[in-house]
């Protein structure tokens, strides 16, 4: 139970930094499969699911409000030591899937698959590097459908392995004004500002109902081409994989280096895939 809360604030903390995904983060640690599968079966395995989805979302509502601030200073603090963090929490998780596709007959196909999805992160990285226009979040019928059809998008490239959930929302425009609005209902709710709160579920609502229905839809669609495709599917996920790191020094700047900056880094770095290592362990 406390490894999975562990588990699911690593996942939250990925989701809300841009080229991070926790779709790649729950492949590195071993439960990117059963997430898919709680969440396609919580009907018929209502129980089961509730013990895997319950501790993993509150792992990640952790990461997300009490370590956001964490993980803002140390990428203020220390980018270089903070990136290869995450790089080696990245590359940790490539053995575990390595071994998906072991021993087995390497296609055209797969090599295709491979390529894409590694230039699809890649490229998504070179076109984010600056966030685009601040969207606008005002109380209206038109800009309530767009934050829903927002929140599917957002939930659905969060739960692919290697697409930032974040970095999606940045390249239209939502990253900012979401994370603000976040912070203003929390800071509303905690001095019980009725005003304030009733303004921020105007915006947080439909988004959160986008991101519980782009999570369940994009976990059959996911289901089923492992069902059909699965070598496919793991050649994907690697190119995904491989790619994250270039995404991630993509899209946060490092700061100057120096030697113990370096030195840093590469324990940093370390540290990331032991742990990835070890969280991935049954």
């Amino acid at each position: 139970m406390i490894k999975m809360v562990f588990k699911g604030m690593v996942i939250g903390i990925a989701n809300i930094i841009p080229g991070v995904s926790g779709g790649t983060m729950a492949v590195s640690m071993g439960i990117y499969d059963k997430i898919i599968h709680a969440a396609t079966h919580i009907v018929s395995e209502f129980k089961k699911s509730m013990e895997i989805l319950i501790p993993i979302l509150i792992g990640a509502a952790i990461g997300v409000v009490a370590l956001a601030r964490i993980i803002e200073v140390m990428f203020a603090k220390a980018p270089f030591q903070t990136n290869l963090l995450f790089i080696g929490l990245i590359v940790g998780g490539l053995p575990a899937m390595a071994r998906k596709v072991r021993g087995r007959t390497v296609r055209g196909g797969h090599i295709l698959a491979f390529l894409l999805f590694f230039c699809l992160v890649a490229g998504l990285a070179l076109l984010g590097e600056q966030e685009g226009k601040a969207a606008d979040l005002s109380f209206q019928f038109w800009n309530v459908l767009k934050l829903f059809g927002v929140g599917v998008v957002a939930s659905a490239t969060m739960v692919i392995p290697g697409v930032s959930g974040s970095m999606m929302l940045m390249l239209m425009g939502y990253y900012t004004p979401v994370l603000e609005q976040v912070n203003d209902f929390i800071d509303n709710l905690t001095k019980s500002h009725v005003p304030g709160i009733l303004d921020g579920c105007c915006v947080l609502v439909p988004f959160g109902i986008g991101v519980v229905v782009g999570i369940f839809a994009i976990a059959k669609i996911v289901e089923f081409i492992f069902q059909r495709f699965p070598d496919y599917a793991y050649w994907a996920i690697i190119g995904l994989i491989v790619s994250s790191p270039v995404a991630i020094l993509l899209m946060n700047p490092m700061g100057g280096l120096t030697v113990t900056a370096l030195l840093t880094g590469v324990l940093a770095l370390a540290a990331g895939v032991a742990a990835a290592l070890k969280l991935g362990e049954e």
